[in-house]
């Protein structure tokens, strides 16, 4: 039987074979226990978390300047997104979700009965996005429109003015607009201007209450700890709504998954402490590994590309040609370097390189990617 709900990249990250230069993965890079002082002291596992650890929600809602009625937690990004989708779809709904897209984006809803259709950010115009296209592809049925800012899999960021008027369109339509935001603290963290303040401060005033939650009733924001801080283990993601929706995430929480783990929500309120501190430790890695992966980029004739304004990953295209996937596939065969071929994007002309790892690892698999291309064999 066909699965109507597959996600083929998720399928591919998970059992692919390891590589020794490995820039698929979009993560930052992982903390470890003593990045986090405190967390073993925090570690227990008893506490109230019926809808959230209370000191959790309210770290969540000071960061983002909203109040905690405004706070789901959720098991990461993923498990944020699926709630959305569980508290506002079913059978006879429409989806508008962008195109090129991650793939889970487009299966929840056809997990739970929805239909999908698309609307495209181009290649050719550095993959913004057009509210006109968001317009074309509204139907009667149009209940939800998914969009990620900054762009799985480009890292370009949404125009708060197509944002504003995306929420117009769906306002019109008793529609809702999910930002699926867990890159932005990092492309926040990467584009802090120089200055007369100290690193800290200016991260904290530049990532401090950036969201899209905030234009509007329409708007529902989704975020983590996992891209942009480097604590994918924990599995803490959070949304931000309106108390109405938020009301309805709840209902559906009970259903899917009752509760979050205790032992995580614990150590997310503490990583929400340390929050300016870890957002450093990104930028100064995004800061080093964005720059040699513009270097790189803009020094291959054989790559297109459009500059991720921020996250940790970007997204070639090889010219003259019509389908990475030999390319990649030798790559890794050959090389031993692993980056996303872009078919999982609907974009198969592409491939997907994460620079949020190791610098040393970035270093090498930019090589190898460069004499790949220099051999011209796939």
């Amino acid at each position: 039987m066909t699965l109507r709900y597959h996600a083929p990249y998720m399928e591919w990250a998970k059992s692919r074979p390891a590589a020794r230069f490995d820039l698929a993965t979009s993560s930052m890079l992982a903390c470890s226990i003593d990045d986090l002082p405190g967390a073993r002291e925090a570690i227990a596992l008893d506490g109230s978390n019926e809808y959230g650890f209370p000191p959790l929600i309210q770290a969540i809602a000071t960061r983002y300047g909203v109040s905690t009625e405004q706070i789901t937690t959720a098991q990461g990004a993923s498990g944020a997104n699926f709630l959305v989708c569980a508290a506002l779809l079913g059978i006879g709904h429409d989806v508008l979700v962008e195109r090129p897209g991650y793939d889970p984006l487009l299966a929840a809803p056809r997990l739970l009965g929805a239909g999908t259709a698309r609307f495209d950010r181009d290649f050719s115009s550095g993959f913004r996005l057009d509210p006109d296209r968001v317009r074309r592809a509204m139907t009667p049925s149009t209940r939800l429109i998914i969009l990620t800012s900054p762009h799985n899999p480009s890292g370009v960021i949404a125009e708060r003015a197509a944002l504003i008027e995306i929420g117009q369109i769906a306002e019109a339509h008793d529609a809702h607009v999910l930002v699926d935001e867990v890159y932005l603290d990092a492309t926040v963290a990467s584009r802090v201007a120089d200055g007369e303040q100290s690193n800290e401060t200016r991260v904290k005033s530049a990532t401090a209450g950036i969201t899209a939650a905030q234009l509007g009733t329409m708007f529902i924001s989704t975020s983590s700890l996992t891209k942009s801080y480097g604590l994918s283990g924990l599995r803490c993601g959070w949304i931000l709504s309106s108390p109405e929706v938020a009301e309805r995430l709840r209902r559906a929480r009970d259903v899917v998954d009752g509760t979050g783990p205790i032992v995580t929500e614990r150590l997310a309120t503490l990583a929400f402490e340390k929050l300016d501190h870890l957002i450093t430790r990104s930028k100064t890695l995004l800061e080093i590994n964005g720059s040699l992966v513009r270097d790189f980029l803009n020094s291959r004739k054989d790559l297109e590309w459009a500059d991720p304004q921020g996250g940790t990953v970007a997204f070639p295209r090889l010219r003259d040609v019509t389908d990475s996937r030999g390319f990649v596939e030798r790559l890794h065969a050959e090389r031993e370097t692993a980056v996303v071929p872009g078919r999982f994007f609907e974009a198969p002309a592409h491939f997907r390189v994460g620079f949020g790892g190791p610098t040393e690892q970035l270093l090498g698999g930019l090589a190898e990617i460069g004499a790949a291309l220099d051999a011209r064999a796939w």
